[in-house]
């Protein structure tokens, strides 16, 4: 087999969260791991130097001396990257990400896809720790850290892989979605919208990507869909595997019904084709989450697991690592480290949380990172995203070089909006900036959601600073 001639292996852009989570396992499986990324920051690079990894800082052809069996490189990494251009000059061997993925680990187990525009890594984990809660020992690959494990990959003997399944393209050499490469047997798609601008012209291109998904499910297997998602009910219909459906429609195979929003969480009961399938509990917010751990309860029913175990797994699970996660309470204020970024996902989040405090004022601090939110795509959704908070304030557009004036996100005009909407905002390059003019205006009890899927210049630790300074 390929990787029983592999002993070295070099990580190009080592810190990105399916990457460092890889190079971890592979070193524990025995595989001298060394590798660079010129973003190097918590909880990725904390997690690496825990294992004995320490990323090199930039890139640099010497770092590829001398020559390792196996190069893997990331989906950030682009044509002229130093390191990249060494590598071909040199004709080393190299592989994506998702190549290793399958060839390494998932081959020969049953392969359980988690896909969609939202949710997709709170999804994957609640669905990991239901099959770990049962006993089915699974294998899983989740970009992110979800609490319950620690680390956002482990293998193990048991049949199955669970695995998120991103829409992103693969690497520079192939331009495919990462989840083609999954060898898919069980899929749920939570749901399709537009995003990842960078490498889809139109939702059309993204509604092509998850239609090659669709159809590599094979007779056997299962495909679990949002059918409250006009997109995903479309393209479900060409399925050859078995579908089965879930949503707050009447419509749906699996209904949520008398979904209750709860201090602690959430509260639902299922409905399958007309009879009474269970009464559910989980410690998350939000009708998104109800909707997430429906797909996940479809699957687990498909592999025989039982109510008791499905209740046993909720009842238990810890969420993951920036989603929703507390940073720190100080002087009952309540400070939370997100990765919600697309407008969708930040109005299901802010609503969520609105839900369970009712009573208290959400303040949303937001970084346009990713290329999506730095682009004007949606420039009439944003405000209308952040309808649940008493206020907002925006921070610096990532890279805004690389765009044309005509493209980049309009953060004045989002702050009129919301200025006619009666909430105060402000945006700014400097962090502590949006950091002076938050803090004064806080008073206890208050929520603050700070959302970004970078290290946001390090606001975390300023923001918490200040308000042990407040008297």
């Amino acid at each position: 087999m390929l990787k029983d001639s592999i002993r070295s292996i070099y990580f190009i852009g080592i810190c990105g969260t399916a990457m460092a989570n890889m190079a971890v396992q592979l070193k524990k499986s025995g595989y001298k791991i060394a590798g660079s990324d010129e973003n190097v920051f918590p909880p990725m690079s904390t997690f690496l130097r825990e294992n004995a990894i320490r990323p090199l800082e930039g890139y640099a052809e010497s770092h590829l001396n001398p020559a390792p069996d196996l190069v893997v490189v990331g989906n950030a990494i682009s044509r002229g990257n130093p390191e990249a251009e060494y590598m071909l000059e040199q004709k080393f061997f190299y592989l994506s990400l998702p190549d290793v993925i399958r060839e390494f680990f998932i081959r020969g187990k049953e392969s359980i896809v988690v896909s969609g525009t939202h949710g997709k890594t709170t999804t994957t984990s609640l669905l990991a720790w239901v099959l770990e809660t049962a006993g089915l020992n699974p294998s899983l690959l989740i970009g992110g850290i979800p609490q319950n494990f620690g680390l956002g990959m482990k293998i193990e003997d048991g049949p199955y892989f669970v695995i998120e399944g991103d829409e992103y393209d693969t690497a520079f050499f192939d331009k495919r979605s990462k989840f083609l490469h999954y060898l898919p047997q069980i899929t749920i798609i939570n749901n399709i919208e537009f995003d990842h601008a960078d490498i889809f012209r139109s939702i059309d291109d993204i509604k092509l990507t998850f239609s090659r998904l669709i159809n590599l499910i094979p007779r056997n297997g299962l495909l679990a869909v949002n059918g409250d998602d006009p997109i995903v009910r479309e393209l479900a219909q060409k399925s050859f595997a078995p579908v089965e459906s879930y949503g707050f429609r009447s419509d749906v195979s699996w209904k949520i019904e008398a979904m209750q929003p709860l201090r602690e969480g959430i509260e639902f009961r299922m409905i399958h084709k007309g009879q009474a399938a269970g009464h559910f509990y989980l410690p998350l917010t939000g009708h998104h989450s109800a909707l997430n751990a429906a797909g996940v309860i479809i699957v687990a029913k498909h592999l025989g697991i039982s109510n008791e175990k499905i209740l046993q797994a909720f009842a238990t699970f810890q969420g993951v690592k920036r989603r929703l996660e507390v940073r720190a309470t100080i002087n009952d204020v309540t400070v939370y480290d997100d990765f919600a970024h697309h407008p969708t996902a930040i109005r299901e989040t802010l609503e969520g949380l609105a839900a369970k405090f009712p009573e208290k004022r959400i303040w949303a601090l937001f970084e346009p990172r990713t290329n999506t939110t730095r682009r004007n795509i949606f420039q009439k959704e944003f405000p209308l995203a952040f309808e649940k908070a008493c206020g907002v304030a925006i921070g610096k557009i990532n890279r805004p070089h690389l765009l044309k004036e005509s493209e980049k996100l309009d953060r004045e005009q989002i702050v009129a909006e919301l200025a006619k909407m009666g909430k105060p905002a402000l945006y700014s390059d400097s962090v502590d900036t949006l950091v002076a003019w938050l803090v004064p205006q806080v008073r206890r009890g208050d929520q603050i959601v700070v959302m970004s899927n970078g290290s946001f210049d390090g606001i975390y630790d300023k923001l918490i600073a200040a308000l042990h300074a407040l008297p």
